[in-house]
């Protein structure tokens, strides 16, 4: 097991890891919308929505994946209103052969963020 970790995603607001990597798998813990330098969150949806994406880019990327590599993904949001939203947004990013994924909403998010994104990828 390799611990994984990147100064190019924000450093975790608890006591877990960037991600995980076991037999070729890659298993990221879940991203909100901080910038890396200085921690902050984003106001919207949107915006925090592309934040996490460009975390979960500098997880993948420093273990040589990209988003071609996810197999898994899990979204929560604090509103399932925003489900079409933030789902335009994700297609940006899976543009073909998306990956499984489950999206729910759930009450409160670290942070009061509006979005959390757990990703699984393989190599």
């Amino acid at each position: 097991m390799k611990v994984l970790h990147t100064q190019d995603a924000p450093e975790p607001i608890g006591s877990y890891s960037q991600g995980i990597e076991i037999d070729g798998f890659f298993f990221l813990s879940g991203q909100i919308g901080l910038h890396p330098e200085g921690g902050e969150l984003e106001s919207s949806l949107s915006q925090q929505a592309r934040q996490a994406m460009k975390n979960i880019s500098a997880v993948l990327e420093s273990v040589g994946c990209s988003f071609s590599n996810v197999v898994k993904s899990i979204i929560y949001l604090k509103n399932i209103a925003d489900f079409a939203e933030f789902n335009k947004i994700y297609s940006e990013y899976f543009k073909e052969n998306p990956p499984a994924r489950t999206t729910v909403e759930v009450s409160a998010l670290p942070r009061n963020a509006l979005i959390e994104i757990d990703i699984i990828a393989h190599k």
